[in-house]
This record gives C-alpha cells, sequence and structure tokens, in this order.
C-alpha cells in the first residue's frame, strides 16, 4: 500500500502543479489584455485628437472643410482650381542668358524656367505673351548681383519676384494672374 499512497501522493501533486501554473498564465494573460487595450485606447486617442500628427484635432479638420470659409471656397471654384485640377507646365522659352560684372570679372547667368496654372486654357493664353514676359525677366535678372544669386535664400527671392512678375503682366493683359508657380528648371553661373 505504501507503494500506491506514494502514487496518490505523486498524482495529487501533479495535479496540483498544473493548476498553479494554469492559474499563472490566466493572470499574465489578463495583465498583458489589461496592458494591450490601454496601449491601444492610447493611441487611438492620440491619432483622433492630432496629437502625433502635429496637425490640428481631427473634429476641427473636418470643420475646416465643411464650408468654414466659404468665401475662400468660392474663389478657387470661380477660378477653377478645384482639388482635382491638374496643373498645366507652360516653359518659358530658350533659356535667359545675363551677364553682370563682380570684381571686374564679367559673369553670366542662364536660367531656364518654366510657371504652372491650374486652368488648361491658360498655357496657350501665356504664350501669346511670352516676349512681354521674357523682357521683364530679362530685365529683371540683369539688374542681380553676385551675392543674391549665390546663395539659396538669395534664389528663392529671385523665384518670388520673377513670379509675382509673370502675376502682374497676366494680370495687366487678361485680368487674372492664372499663374500659379514658377520654377527654374536649369540654373547655371559662371
Amino acid at each position: 500500500m505504501a507503494i500506491d499512497d506514494q502514487i496518490d501522493d505523486d498524482e495529487a501533486e501533479a495535479q496540483a502543479k498544473p493548476k498553479k501554473k494554469s492559474n499563472l498564465l490566466v493572470i499574465i494573460l489578463s495583465v498583458v489584455s489589461v496592458l494591450l487595450l490601454l496601449v491601444v485606447s492610447v493611441g487611438a486617442t492620440l491619432i483622433f485628437t492630432g496629437a502625433l500628427s502635429g496637425g490640428p484635432p481631427a473634429h476641427e479638420q473636418v470643420d475646416a472643410g465643411d464650408g468654414a470659409d466659404p468665401k475662400k471656397e468660392e474663389k478657387k471654384k470661380a477660378k477653377g482650381k478645384d482639388e482635382n485640377a491638374k496643373p498645366h507646365y507652360v516653359e518659358l522659352g530658350d533659356p535667359l542668358i545675363v551677364n553682370f560684372v563682380e570684381n571686374n570679372q564679367i559673369r553670366y547667368l542662364q536660367v531656364k524656367m518654366e510657371v504652372m496654372t491650374y486652368d488648361e486654357t491658360m498655357p496657350d493664353r501665356i504664350k501669346e505673351h511670352l516676349p512681354l514676359i521674357r523682357n521683364n525677366l530679362l530685365m529683371m535678372l540683369s539688374d542681380l548681383d553676385y551675392e543674391t544669386i549665390s546663395t539659396f535664400t538669395g534664389k528663392q527671392k529671385i523665384r518670388e519676384e520673377a513670379l509675382a512678375e509673370v502675376q502682374s503682366i497676366m494680370k495687366d493683359q487678361l485680368g487674372d494672374k492664372v499663374v500659379e508657380e514658377l520654377y527654374f528648371t536649369s540654373f547655371v553661373m559662371q
């Protein structure tokens, strides 16, 4: 019988240990589940409020798109600048070449530019006025100095001034600036 008692004791211990292990496993799974749920809810809250994207909260973005400024929306539609509009690029002819003197040396600048419009009827209208546009841009570029041309901020300033000049010409000729952007497609200095 001693052997039978020992076998019964071993079986009782074997049954007791799995219960302890299964209880421990249930506790661990419960804790992990609660932590996972907590992390997901905090993450969803941060994403929804916009804290992770750096932008305004999602509810503000929806409100802003729902006619927060109806005048601005009307202007966009009137000018053909809806969200689905495709940009149209117009090359401003051959590169513009100007020379200037810097420290008693003759320097050259060669710039090739393109303008962008969203109105599909405007590329041909812009091309009609290329002689006037090129003339005014040449005059503007020939008045530059080397220090302005050689820095990034100087080039940005030149691009902005050239855009303003083209928009001014288009406004005078067509009654609307029609050109949205101006890009340098080539910028060479010697």
